[in-house]
């Protein structure tokens, strides 16, 4: 699924519902509870912080998903369109980080070169 896509089918999970599109701040804070989640799950597996005996284990992709869902609603009540918006980023990047670090070498050493 694209991202015009996502946008699409979030907006019509929301707009099914007479409350419809959350205020601004209140999807921000939403934005971050979750992205507090990822940062829980992933400082149980790497960082210091040791889970609890009768914790399960997290679940990666699904709170990456639901920080994904939380923006996709926020951009949808912003008038947002984050496929152009990615765009514009990836060009920045592109323009503004091309030599901010170290190529890998493509081809080198690879079958048939």
């Amino acid at each position: 699924m694209d991202i015009s896509e996502a946008q699409r089918r979030v907006d019509e999970w929301i707009s099914q519902f007479d409350e419809g599109y959350w205020p601004p701040l209140v999807n921000l804070a939403r934005l971050i509870e979750e992205v507090g989640e990822l940062s829980r799950e992933l400082n149980h597996r790497y960082g210091a912080k040791t889970r609890k005996a009768d914790e399960p284990e997290g679940d990666l992709a699904l709170e990456m998903a639901d920080i994904l869902f939380v923006l996709l609603a926020l951009a949808n009540e912003q008038g947002v369109d984050l496929d152009r918006a990615l765009e514009r980023t990836l060009e920045k990047y592109r323009v503004r980080d091309s030599d901010r670090w170290t190529r890998k070498d493509r081809g080198e050493g690879r079958p048939g070169d």
